[in-house]
């Protein structure tokens, strides 16, 4: 699968992107040395216990005057530390008394609650690799180091097209032998779900000009296209030929699998293709086994393929041989109970659906407890 273009995005743009080069930081952090805590510092004695106060410093404050051997200087958790000083000492252990200091020199050691200029890194360190999920944290660690833009894998635009003669648009009275559209809200959710917004869609009648105009325009301007509907071998299913009609590359075709079995993945240069089935389940099953991790791939995503979990039912199973098995499945204190309303045309199990569970094709019976792979909706 071939990655998307880089791209400098602002930090606060390129949340859940993937860093595509190394990033070095532009300063020591911290850049001087600092106070840990509210205290007092000085310049550490074996023997000497006792100090005037002659300075008062805050965070934000620099001070340009040495601290001598005698005084000390009231100090703020991350301020700078002054001239002459190597040790603070927390506010809880001094007596103050006429502007001076006094504490046991035994509870203190020499360099005590200083974070020294540099200790997180130097400047020009690395501090965040290539292939970084940028995560919330990841921002607040480049923005201390003084990045602002950052290079990304950019996020791939998608267009969807759904087919067939008896759809109906929701909110429309339903007329006899139509159902209502729902693979389309589908895709385009769990595509926003993964944080792909550029998203165009469009529904077509199971007719051949009609489709292979929308496949053409579509492919001329998205980096993947995702069709559901039309792909079997029925006398209007074009979706097939289409795609053949506009040049695409087929990587394959029908997997033998349960529910998605007449699925097509093709290429054309560097767009990916996906003509899911028609039947709502297959195409939201279809769509985490295949089009999420690709597209996950493309961004820069790591291992996206592999399972999120290993589980043990809840329950013991039973399937016929043949055909691998992805069955909607919901997390129970630890284990996976199989839900009812397994058909590939059923979306009654996604209101407590929370994974995948994948069942080997040579399974046919699975006891209590057997440890499954799972995928997470």
């Amino acid at each position: 699968i071939s990655r998307t273009t880089v791209v400098e995005l602002l930090l606060q743009d390129a949340l859940n992107l993937v860093l595509a080069d190394d990033v070095k930081s532009n300063i020591h952090v911290p850049p001087f040395d600092n106070s840990a805590m509210d205290g007092y510092a000085f310049q550490y004695q074996p023997k000497k216990s006792h100090f005037k106060i002659t300075q008062n410093i805050q965070a934000g404050d620099y001070s340009k005057k040495d601290i001598t051997s005698e005084e000390a200087a009231r100090i703020f958790t991350g301020a700078a530390i002054p001239k002459g000083c190597d040790t603070v000492i927390q506010q809880e252990l001094c007596t103050i008394s006429d502007g001076n200091i006094s504490f046991d020199i035994s509870k203190v050691k020499k360099g005590a609650n200083i974070r020294l200029c540099g200790s997180q890194n130097n400047k020009g360190d690395l501090v965040v690799k290539a292939g970084t999920v940028i995560r919330p944290g990841v921002i607040g660690l480049l923005a201390s180091v003084g990045i602002t833009t950052i290079p990304v894998f950019s996020r791939p635009s998608v267009a969807i097209i759904v087919t067939g003669n008896e759809l109906q648009e929701n909110g429309s009275v339903l007329e006899d032998g139509h159902i209502y559209n729902s693979n389309e809200p589908a895709l385009n959710a769990m595509l926003r779900s993964i944080d792909i917004n550029d998203i165009s869609s469009s529904w077509v009648k199971d007719d051949k000009a009609w489709l292979n105009e929308r496949v053409h325009t579509y492919l001329e301007n998205n980096d993947i296209l995702i069709l559901s509907g039309g792909i079997s071998a029925g006398d209007y299913d074009f979706v097939r030929e289409s795609l053949n009609h506009a040049g695409v590359e087929e990587l394959f075709y029908k997997v033998k699998q349960k529910p998605g079995k007449p699925l097509l993945i093709g290429k054309k240069k560097n767009k990916l293709i996906f003509a899911l089935p028609g039947n709502p389940a297959a195409v939201i099953s279809c769509f985490y086994q295949y089009v999420k991790p690709s597209i996950l791939a493309m961004i820069g995503f790591e291992n996206t393929f592999f399972p999120d979990a290993v589980m043990p039912l809840a329950d013991t199973i039973s399937k016929k041989k043949g055909l691998t098995y992805f069955m909607k499945a919901k997390k129970v204190n630890g284990t996976l109970k199989v839900l009812p309303g397994q058909d590939s045309f059923n979306l009654l199990p996604f209101a407590d659906a929370d994974c995948f569970m994948a069942v080997d094709e040579e399974a046919e019976h699975l006891s209590l407890g057997t440890l499954m792979e799972i995928y997470n909706i």
